[in-house]
């Protein structure tokens, strides 16, 4: 894989603040691949080759957990990350506006 690329993604994901989550297909669009959310989950499943991001901070499109993440829903209780009923992230609330920044 393109280590320029894994870079890109891991950059934007660092940019998550605590508290906040993001898509896979949102990391896509910022990194300017709007079709490779899919990518962006194979990226994020080999980020602890890199170093130490907070990959826990991104979710699919619905707010639903990655699979093999155990850990990824008591990370997220502990930066304040609320959850809908369905057990999905409350994305209305917690989603990351990456252009508030700005």
């Amino acid at each position: 894989m393109d280590e320029r690329l894994v870079y890109e993604v891991l950059s934007v994901v660092e940019e998550i603040p605590a508290g906040c989550v993001a898509s896979y297909g949102q990391i896509a669009r910022l990194t300017g691949r709007d079709r490779n959310a899919r990518l962006v989950g194979r990226i994020l499943s080999m980020a602890d080759r890199y170093g130490s991001y907070p990959c826990h901070r991104v979710v699919n499109h619905a707010g639903r957990l990655a699979p093999h993440f155990p850990q990824q829903r008591e990370l997220l209780l502990d930066e304040g990350v609320g959850f809908l009923a369905n057990g999905c992230v409350d994305m209305k609330r917690f989603q990351w506006d990456a252009g508030a920044e700005d």
